[in-house]
């Protein structure tokens, strides 16, 4: 019998509030869930005491170890570090939300 290796994407990804002044970072391996979740404050914590309800940024790996130390690395750098990642990324901080679903 042929075992296939089911494919698994793990996401880094950054969500702010309507103004752009809190920034977020997480991981997770179903990024329209996570999102979703965080949209509708179905889960407490950081994000729906902040309203941070807007996604500006992601990444996809296959790997859960190197996605999980890219959080880490993004989480430890300083807010300018950040901006800067998420303009080259997404220039008019636009929701990214839709063009994910």
């Amino acid at each position: 019998m042929i075992k296939y290796a089911m494919s698994e994407h793990y996401y880094v990804y950054i969500m702010t509030n309507k103004y752009n002044t809190v920034l977020y970072t997480g991981v997770t391996n179903d990024l329209v869930r996570r999102v979703y979740e965080h949209k509708n404050k179905l889960v407490e914590g950081f994000t729906a005491k902040y309203n941070l309800t807007k996604l500006v940024y992601y990444e996809v790996f296959n790997d859960i170890k190197e996605a999980i130390n890219r959080e880490k690395q993004i989480k430890g750098w300083k807010r300018e570090k950040k901006e800067d990642l998420i303009k080259e990324f997404n220039p008019m901080w636009k929701d990214l939300y839709e063009e994910i679903v």
